[in-house]
């Protein structure tokens, strides 16, 4: 039986990109997905680019929301698949066969997550590479050293998310981080890494575009570790060191 993938897009004014996201996930060599769109309440063209795009398997909502976490948990509540997975807006699958790896790897149900590697790409030319994120293999004791796989290139069973709960919207940028932690620190977790790039992310995401926010970002980080017994300052550190040899 096929295995529906849930894709789900948290959205607002974003009509310069929207399209090419859009069209990186229909071009997808596997069929079995639907794509939960949760919209802020776009004022440009938005919404009359996602809606000229939408499919049979496009299901999209537009109301006001509070911040991208809120957004994201109110398309969870809509959404039907075995396995989700998030595309960002900005955001565009690296190839046509990165849905058919995740379902194939999925089919061992004892797969809690599945996840690949990310691209930082220009803003304007998505061939041209800033930084390369390659995950490597998952194992308990990398948490406590900073370690985490990309977000955006992270597929996760539906059940896991039932179970241990989406995201926490008391954190303004680290619920991502969070929720990793979360998952991946439970007893017999099972993540399976495949070394492709699954997504290329464009530069001048929301936790890096200012000083201010990147502070931000780091106290929420060391709070994630606290509130999930992983480690401190210590596996901090690691985290934000372990970024440098991204750009070479």
């Amino acid at each position: 039986m096929s295995m529906k993938i849930s894709i789900i897009s948290a959205t607002f004014n974003r009509e310069e990109t929207i399209k090419s996201s859009i069209a990186s996930l229909q071009n997808q060599s596997y069929g079995d997905y639907e794509h939960i769109i949760q919209d802020g309440g776009s004022s440009d063209g938005t919404l009359d680019i996602i809606r000229s795009l939408s499919d049979e398997r496009t299901f999209l909502l537009s109301e006001k929301d509070a911040g991208i976490y809120d957004a994201l948990n109110k398309a969870l509540l809509r959404a039907s698949g075995d396995v989700v997975g998030l595309l960002h807006s900005d955001d565009i699958f690296a190839s046509d066969q990165v849905l058919e790896q995740v379902a194939k790897a999925f089919e061992d149900p004892d797969v809690d997550a599945v996840y690949g590697d990310l691209q930082y790409v220009s803003k304007d030319d998505t061939e041209r590479v800033i930084r390369n994120w390659v995950s490597g293999t998952f194992s308990r004791e990398k948490l406590a050293k900073g370690w985490m796989p990309p977000h955006p290139a992270l597929f996760l069973r539906r059940s896991l998310i039932d179970d241990l709960g989406a995201y926490d919207t008391s954190f303004q940028i680290a619920a991502d981080y969070d929720t990793i932690l979360r998952y991946f620190s439970q007893p017999d977790f099972k993540a399976i890494y495949i070394p492709h790039v699954f997504v290329k992310m464009r530069v001048g995401g929301e936790s890096n575009r200012s000083v201010g926010r990147i502070l931000r970002k780091s106290y929420e980080d060391y709070l994630a570790l606290k509130a999930n017994g992983i480690g401190g300052l210590y596996a901090l550190f690691f985290k934000n060191f372990s970024k440098i040899g991204q750009f070479f």
